[in-house]
């Protein structure tokens, strides 16, 4: 009898019951409202249900040494975790972005890339906060990242400068990714007039399959020259949109956009999610890190706006640029190219926009992973 006691007490010891703490619950919490935002609001579903569940994965409670964990050397979570630490995972999801996207729009009307580097100012600018509030130089290039608005691009740059501060500048980034609509469209009323919102844009011309094949290899020569060090990510970005447009390649694009992206997504949500266990993850950085995550969107947001009100000071009638497609310089494709569509036709419903706002969409990618790699250079 005495022994069976035993068994039950040794048995009840290695029970996650037994090895609860609140905050375990709490980050499990927020798991359970990251899976629940997916589902009935179906923000970023293909995010934000991995990152949930991972976080529900992450903070089971354990007994130490089951050698299960994400940070324990040799275990299936931490083996995968690989992919995000050493920064894998980000070139095969942009491999895949770049299968995905026409540059179409882009071609056309080159001047809007402008717009998309105004918009990398959230980057720059959540830099200069963060080294207000303490971090590190290293630490706050990985911070300033999030306002790219590009998920993989702060988990490739966090994973070189600030592997310790990687869990939070990921969460943080995909958390924001989803609510661009909330973000952005208040910030969009409050920095437009009526009128502005009325001005109409021309159709972007026709782009030749000529001109679609030569542009990612005259695009990825340019950016790689100008910051090499960006080229993990430009260099699969413009590969993929070679593999796209080539013609002649349909299967090996067909498979970067299809199941090789949402085999790494799944890979690279669930890691990153279960990576934020409670005792690494709830700290004062990480609430400053969310904090400074929503300012540089709210940074990237007014520089793309304001940039564009600007520039029409300068531009005659009939070729002014409507101000709306100025949030769209970040770069979470296309949901923020979608948001200036919306509010632009609530001023006036047979105003689309969505063509016009895809270049500085599509800009903002090329300009997130260019911005990574400047600052990679500086203080990797």
């Amino acid at each position: 009898m005495h022994q069976i006691v035993d068994s039950l007490q040794q048995f009840w010891q290695f029970t996650g019951f037994a090895n609860c703490q609140i905050v375990n619950l709490i980050m499990i919490v927020i798991g359970v409202a990251f899976i629940t935002m997916a589902i009935v609001k179906e923000w970023e579903p293909l995010l934000l249900v991995p990152i949930g569940f991972g976080m529900i994965i992450g903070n089971i409670p354990m007994f130490p040494g089951l050698n299960v964990s994400i940070y324990e050397d040799g275990s299936v979570l931490n083996i995968l975790y690989q992919g995000v630490r050493q920064g894998w995972y980000p070139p095969l999801i942009f491999l895949g972005i770049g299968a995905m996207t026409d540059f179409s729009a882009l071609i056309s009307q080159p001047r809007l890339m402008l717009i998309g580097a105004a918009a990398q100012m959230g980057i720059f600018g959540a830099y200069l906060l963060a080294l207000t509030l303490g971090f590190a130089p290293n630490e706050a290039g990985a911070i300033g990242i999030i306002g790219g608005a590009d998920g993989p691009t702060a988990i490739f740059l966090s994973s070189k400068l600030a592997p310790d501060l990687m869990g939070a500048i990921a969460v943080s980034a995909y958390s924001y990714m989803a609510l661009v609509p909330v973000i952005q469209r208040p910030i969009m009323l409050a920095l437009t007039t009526k009128k502005e919102r009325l001005i109409k844009m021309p159709r972007p011309r026709e782009v030749s399959q000529k001109e679609k094949v030569i542009f990612p290899i005259v695009g990825f020569i340019m950016t790689a020259f100008i910051v090499p060090s960006g080229l993990p990510l430009l260099g699969m970005l413009f590969f993929g949109n070679l593999l796209k447009e080539s013609g002649v390649t349909r299967r090996l694009a067909e498979t970067a956009r299809g199941p090789l992206i949402d085999v790494v997504t799944t890979l690279i949500g669930l890691t990153v999610g279960a990576s934020t266990q409670a005792d690494k993850f709830l700290t004062g950085n990480s609430l400053k890190i969310f904090a400074l995550g929503l300012l540089s969107f709210i940074i990237a947001t007014t520089c793309g706006v304001l940039f564009v009100k600007i520039w029409n000071l300068f531009l005659k009638e009939g070729q002014k640029i409507n101000p709306l497609i100025g949030n769209a310089g970040v770069s979470a494709v296309p949901d923020s190219a979608r948001v200036s569509e919306v509010v632009g036709r609530e001023s006036d419903p047979k105003n689309h926009l969505l063509m016009n706002a895809m270049a500085p969409n599509v800009a903002g990618v090329i300009g997130s992973a260019v911005a990574a790699g400047i600052l990679l250079s500086f203080l990797g």
